[in-house]
């Protein structure tokens, strides 16, 4: 899982492992936007990542254990999914949203995802949890009624377009 953090504090740990923006970013990408494969990441970075810093993002992502990486045959594309230890950055993504909606300026329609996750709090995030475990994991789907939490996530950014 990488080389060692500079120091054992937590925080120190946690921003050697995730802590750089474009790290975030293609974290955020995977997890909202179900982008899996380095196109999709490319070509749907809204902040305009270049290549070579998306590639080497996603080694370190996969380095630290945050990333998989399948192991594609050759002319085949290779798929990146989370891990349990990036699933489990679903709270720390809702509340860094939460900040960024009140103390930055931001966008309609790309600020409601963070408004929804805002609105449905631990409870939702733990439904949102269960769904990336089943999409990136392999785990049964969660029982529910009504929409999944990725459908209310997409249907909210779509309909601000």
């Amino acid at each position: 899982m990488g080389k060692p953090a500079r120091s054992g504090c937590p925080i120190n740990a946690a921003v050697e492992a995730f802590g750089d923006a474009w790290s975030l970013l293609v974290l955020r990408d995977v997890m909202f936007g179900n982008r899996r494969y380095f196109r999709e990441l490319l070509g749907g970075s809204k902040e305009g990542i270049a290549s070579n810093i998306l590639a080497d993002r996603l080694k370190r992502l996969v380095n630290a254990g945050l990333l998989t990486r399948e192991d594609a045959g050759p002319g085949r594309r290779a798929a990146y999914s989370l891990t349990e230890a990036s699933i489990r950055l679903v709270p720390v993504f809702a509340q860094l949203g939460e900040w960024g909606l009140r103390h930055r300026p931001t966008t309609r329609s790309l600020r409601v995802r963070a408004e929804l996750l805002a609105a449905g709090g631990p409870e939702l995030w733990e439904e949102f949890m269960s769904e990336l475990r089943t999409i990136h994991l392999g785990e049964p789907a969660p029982e529910r009624d009504g929409p999944s939490v990725m459908e209310r996530l997409a249907e909210a950014y779509t309909a601000e377009l």
